[in-house]
């Protein structure tokens, strides 16, 4: 009977040894870095990572520079993905804006599951939508008494709320990066000027997500509620040129600016450049 117990464990863990993937895989989602578990992974049978991790060789699948296997994904929303796969639950925080593209996701990683239970969420939020708009309607059309005056009466409404008007909320995000540059040999033409390695926007929450939507990055302070503030946002491009024009256009002008100065490296041989590095921020307000 022990040698029977024995050479059962001895096929199971045959079968384990089998898999060409490793008991503990790191990925690359969207530049986020994971790790997880192998059956992790292939929790949910015919899924994309099922499918990815049980029927595909290592081989096939892309890899970053550091071996890593890379999915060109959204990488905030992925720990979601990967949280329902641990155990099967969805759990998600009160404040929690991204459902539409969690769903989506959850769509493309093919796990059935998880996409209906977001969908009853979104159906409910929809369904009070558009019963405050179907009321809004029909008293607009009581006081109106016509078709004119009320499509007029409900592009005013429209106007009143946009975020271009009065009633945005007032307040400051500041804007910070820390960069370098360098004076090329003998200040030469092909100097290279502001190296921007990354944006941080500093705030009220909901104001950072208000101005610069889907291109904040959150993933280093997730689930913050709306009225709290952070310092901890970065944004997912490195023009300051393009935070400026987006701070311009919902109303948020420059009040301050400040910046410090160093030199990382210099040198007594002609043939170095010299390297400057440089942290500045800029205070931007609406009132």
């Amino acid at each position: 009977m022990a040698l029977a117990d024995t050479d059962t464990e001895r096929g199971i863990s045959g079968a384990e040894s089998e898999s060409p993937f490793s008991e503990v895989i790191e990925l690359n989602v969207g530049g986020q870095v994971y790790v997880t578990r192998h059956t992790t992974l292939v929790a949910v049978p015919d899924s994309l990572l099922w499918t990815m991790f049980s029927k595909k060789a290592p081989k096939d699948l892309a890899r970053d520079n550091k071996g890593r296997f890379f999915l060109d994904r959204d990488g905030f929303l992925f720990r979601y993905i990967l949280d329902y796969l641990r155990d099967l639950n969805l759990v998600l925080p009160d404040y929690f804006p991204e459902q539409s593209r969690l769903q989506r996701e959850a769509e493309f990683f093919q796990l059935r599951d998880l996409s209906t239970r977001i969908s009853p969420r979104r159906s409910k939020e929809n369904s009070i939508r558009e019963d405050i708009c179907q009321s809004e309607t029909e008293e607009g059309a009581l006081q109106c008494g016509s078709g004119m005056e009320t499509w007029r009466m409900m592009s005013a409404m429209s106007s009143a709320r946009s975020p271009s008007l009065e009633s945005r909320k007032s307040g400051y995000i500041t804007i910070g990066y820390r960069g370098s540059y360098t004076i090329g040999r003998d200040i030469q033409t092909d100097a290279k000027f502001r190296r921007v390695s990354r944006i941080t926007v500093c705030g009220k929450t909901s104001l950072a997500k208000e101005v610069f939507s889907d291109t904040l990055n959150e993933s280093r302070d997730p689930d913050r509620p709306p009225e709290r503030y952070t310092s901890r946002y970065y944004l997912k491009f490195n023009f300051l040129e393009q935070a400026f024009d987006k701070l311009t256009e919902v109303g948020f002008h420059m009040v301050a600016c400040s910046s410090t100065g160093t030199c990382a490296y210099t040198s007594n041989d002609a043939n170095e450049d010299t390297i400057l590095t440089s942290y500045t921020e800029y205070v931007f307000c609406r009132d």
